[in-house]
């Protein structure tokens, strides 16, 4: 049964840290599109970063170069490390997987949440101004 479990939310001040982590079982994370999606109340669920099974990333803007995604394939566990956090940044957050996208004997992966079809639970992200 392939199952992905969220941990490392939080409630923190702005200007603060949290490290997300995606434990995945019942499947490998080395050959899958991996991401980290967000929902805050009222709004659509947007694609902050999802990774490659090269390593490659891609980061929506507003997060970019205060967010860090990485993986451990040995662990079979995908991290998100947030700092500098902001009160917009209050969400749900989830990990997802889904399959890689090929073309020209090249994969890549998108944010765009209708490529993954396995969802963790969420963990709830909360940051007081």
């Amino acid at each position: 049964q392939l199952q992905l479990v969220e941990s490392g939310g939080g409630s923190v001040q702005a200007g603060g840290s949290l490290r997300l982590s995606c434990v995945a079982s019942g499947y490998t994370i080395r050959n899958s599109c991996m991401g980290w999606f967000r929902q805050a109340p009222g709004k659509e669920r947007e694609g902050v970063v999802v990774i490659d099974s090269d390593g490659s990333t891609t980061y929506t803007g507003s997060v970019k170069g205060r967010f860090t995604i990485s993986k451990d394939n040995a662990k079979n566990t995908l991290y998100l490390q947030m700092n500098s956090l902001k009160p917009e940044d209050t969400a749900m957050y989830y990990c997802a997987s889904g399959p890689l996208i090929w073309a020209d004997s090249s994969s890549y992966c998108l944010r765009d949440r209708s490529f993954y079809n396995y969802w963790g639970q969420g963990t709830q992200v909360t940051v007081s101004s």
